[in-house]
């Protein structure tokens, strides 16, 4: 990861967002975009889709009479927050949960505002509710500093959004990063940077074609990316595709912090296409030797499941995320207690890593269709070895 990728990581990590309130992160995404002159627009539910300039250029790249697969990379742009609902007197807010968060402790606990221009204060729950499943909040109510706003300068309680808030919205310990929301803004940082990679390698006809998604209210069930499936757009495609889902997943035994990325094989939901997912260790054995980890991510589900509900060939990677949606599995900094509020925290070198593997995906003429190729020759010289005893 060269100087530029890291500050863009920094910087994508330390944005607010909530789902829904994706719009910090969709300015940024706008700005990267334009300022390196990589083509990109906005579907009709309010995703980013890179890599076309246009509906009608992306519907044109799906169509194009080839066999090498388009690369769909997807990441979402929210991470679970609060919107406000209505204020209750001067200072305290009442506010609706969106997605998972911590169970315990939550009395108490530091929160962050923003509108969708710029972070305008901070709170403090004092109160909690827990949805009937009780893995997440529902609602909460917030009290915030007297004096925070005066009448005129208040925000309407519906334009008000946040999440937990921690020392900072981002530092590091050696090379760990933690974050209010590392899920699943790692994802879209490698996305932003594989495009960069693909665009200054000369996007041509010579070049594997990328598409990066960038996606709107994944935390509450894939919303956005359902709209994009819903257009129609890929069920059209005449050429193959392969969905790449790119997370931030819950760490779990053999997917752990600063071992590398994860293959994900597959999430709590479904297993992903074996043909793919072969090639997709082949090109990570040869960027990567020895530097990433293989694992059904079976913690929570992504939006692979969503892609492979649509017939989509899909595959994915994982960045290993310690305290998964802010709760506090493995503790450390600024946690309050065991699942109580905690910041988010992803290692270095798998960023790099992951990044490392989306690029290589990128290579033309890979062997996509023949990837188990190698597998059967040598089953098929085990056979010769030992036919004369069948």
């Amino acid at each position: 990861m060269n100087n530029l990728e890291h500050q863009l990581l920094l910087q994508t990590l330390a944005l607010p967002t909530a789902p829904f309130r994706e719009d910090h992160v969709k300015a940024h995404a706008a700005a990267f975009l334009q300022r390196h002159a990589i083509p990109w627009f906005e579907d009709p539910v309010g995703n980013i889709v890179i890599g076309c300039t246009d509906a009608r250029g992306y519907r044109a790249l799906l169509r194009a009479p080839t066999r090498e697969p388009v690369r769909l990379f997807v990441a979402h742009m929210d991470h679970p927050g609060y919107h406000g609902v209505r204020w209750l007197d001067e200072h305290r807010l009442l506010a609706r949960w969106h997605g998972g968060s911590p169970v315990k402790r939550l009395r108490g606990a530091d929160v962050w505002l923003a509108d969708r221009q710029r972070e305008i204060g901070r709170g403090r729950i004092a109160k909690a509710t827990l949805a009937e499943h009780g893995h997440a909040m529902d609602s909460l109510e917030i009290i915030l500093p007297r004096g925070s706003f005066d009448q005129q300068r208040r925000p309407a309680a519906g334009r008000v959004f946040g999440g937990f808030l921690f020392r900072s919205a981002l530092w590091t310990q050696g090379p760990r990063i933690y974050t209010r929301a590392a899920d699943d803004l790692a994802g879209v940082f490698c996305i932003l940077a594989t495009a960069r990679h693909w665009w200054r390698q000369g996007a041509g006809r010579s070049r594997a074609p990328f598409v990066g998604l960038l996606t709107r209210g994944e935390e509450v069930g894939f919303v956005g990316a359902l709209g994009h499936l819903e257009l129609g757009w890929l069920a059209a495609a005449r050429r193959p595709l392969c969905a790449i889902s790119l997370e931030a997943s819950r760490t779990l035994p053999g997917a752990v912090l600063g071992k590398g990325p994860v293959l994900r094989q597959g999430d709590r939901r479904t297993v992903f296409y074996n043909t793919y997912l072969q090639l997709l260790t082949r090109v990570a054995q040869k960027a990567l030797p020895g530097g990433f980890q293989k694992r059904v991510m079976d913690g929570g589900t992504c939006e692979g499941t969503a892609t492979t509900a649509y017939d989509i060939p899909t595959i994915g990677l994982s960045v290993p995320l310690g305290n998964y949606h802010n709760e506090g599995f493995e503790g450390g900094p600024d946690c309050r207690a065991p699942r109580a509020p905690a910041p988010e925290c992803i290692h270095l070198d798998d960023v790099a890593g992951e990044l490392r593997i989306c690029k290589a995906l990128l290579a033309p003429g890979l062997p996509w269709d023949q990837a188990w190729t190698p597998v059967r020759e040598q089953l098929r010289k085990r056979l010769r070895q030992y036919r004369k005893y069948l």
